[in-house]
């Protein structure tokens, strides 16, 4: 049997404030259409099984546009492929906090063929293909239900899905950064993959393998809250062939991330400063146009900042969908007691690090990545506002 694992679908997510033909958000769009193409991929392979492990939805209440075009997306991947169930869990993004919300996700459980578990654990039997496939989304994590992580003795094919952050075992040193706060914590020891013959995770955006039978298959787009992390990482998905035990990585092409590289500005005047801009921004192969663009400056005064050439970075921003100039000003260090130094963080630093690690939502509906992006806007036209005054 070969299974495809997805997971991290995001739909209806949003960034930006560029809007493509017909009204939609640019980098909705684009999500929808990583989907699309994820499907005609799936199509053509021909899979047996196709398991997304959480996240299909980026919130709780997602869009019309994005309910009906998932409705769509899921519909015809069922028509063109009939006898391939799809096993679908919710993860932290799409799971209400509140029961009598809802799940959005039930709404897909109305194609035939498509079965979502969306909020304790169960196994799911599909005796065609004599496979079960046992589901933890991510409120049976969260609540912390004593499941049994324990194969079906009963089925040729055990498989496991969940959602969150795999702590432990070679996810200590595979697991790059905390793509996504938020999610359960599951023990890489708890899972013991040598029992399964395939473990489907979710949660972490940058495709993972920790063996041929265990994977993240991280995200078909770059949606995290810190998408730079995952500039130079391919998305795709992942298929399995459970008879010869081989995994395959599918990429998935999207909008390109472009993270420059930083540089300090110590030493340099404003035109120093503007040249060395002009020369990384020309030197990205095929230029900016319509790309996400970083650019990162340590060392850089607000009072220097305002001196540089804002025309010409005025001038990026409408050639990329997103053109980031991230100006840091120099790092002061405070002394603390018993002499120890401490560096002070930026503004900016300070916000996402309050709002991440601190802040509790009172609602299901706020995002944080939202909330830290609109910061980073509000400050961003307040430097822009001091450099044009």
């Amino acid at each position: 049997m070969v299974l495809a694992h997805l997971a991290d679908l995001h739909l209806g997510y949003r960034a930006y404030h560029r809007l493509a033909p017909g009204g939609i958000n640019a980098r909705e769009r684009d999500i929808s259409r990583a989907f699309d193409l994820a499907i005609d991929r799936l199509i053509g392979l021909g899979v047996d099984l196709i398991v997304i492990a959480g996240d299909i939805f980026h919130t709780v209440r997602p869009s019309n546009w994005a309910i009906s075009g998932a409705f769509r997306q899921f519909s015809r991947l069922r028509s063109a492929l009939p006898s391939t169930p799809i096993v679908v869990i919710a993860g932290n993004h799409d799971s209400p906090r509140i029961a009598e919300t809802g799940s959005i996700l039930r709404l897909l459980g109305e194609i035939p063929g498509v079965i979502v578990v969306d909020d304790v654990a169960r196994p799911i039997h599909l005796e065609e293909l004599e496979t079960t496939v046992l589901c933890l989304p991510h409120n049976a994590l969260a609540r912390g239900e004593g499941v049994t992580l324990e194969p079906d003795p009963r089925a040729t094919t055990n498989i496991l899905t969940l959602h969150g952050t795999v702590r432990g075992g070679p996810a200590s040193r595979l697991l790059r950064y905390e793509s996504e706060y938020g999610g359960a914590e599951v023990e890489y020891s708890a899972i013991d993959p040598a029992r399964w013959d395939y473990v489907a995770l979710g949660h972490y955006h940058i495709a993972t393998e920790f063996a041929p039978n265990i994977w993240y298959a991280g995200g078909l787009e770059r949606t995290s809250t810190n998408i730079w992390e995952e500039a130079s990482s391919a998305k795709g998905f992942v298929t399995y062939d459970t008879e010869s035990r081989r995994s395959t990585f599918h990429p998935i092409p999207g909008r390109e991330v472009v993270d420059l590289p930083a540089f300090s500005a110590e030493g340099l005047g404003p035109g120093e400063i503007d040249e060395r801009i002009q020369l990384l921004v020309e030197g990205v192969p095929g230029g900016i146009g319509e790309k996400i663009v970083r650019l990162v400056i340590t060392d850089l005064p607000r009072r220097l900042y305002r001196d540089l050439d804002h025309r010409q970075i005025r001038e990026y921003k409408a050639e990329a969908l997103h053109f980031h100039l991230d100006p840091r000003e120099p790092e002061v260090e405070k002394t603390l007691g018993y002499g120890a130094a401490e560096r002070r963080l930026t503004l900016e630093e300070e916000v996402r690090h309050f709002l991440t690690d601190h802040w509790e939502r009172r609602s299901p509906d706020l995002e944080v990545s939202k909330l830290i992006e609109l910061a980073e806007h509000y400050l961003e036209g307040t430097d822009r506002s001091e450099a044009e005054g």
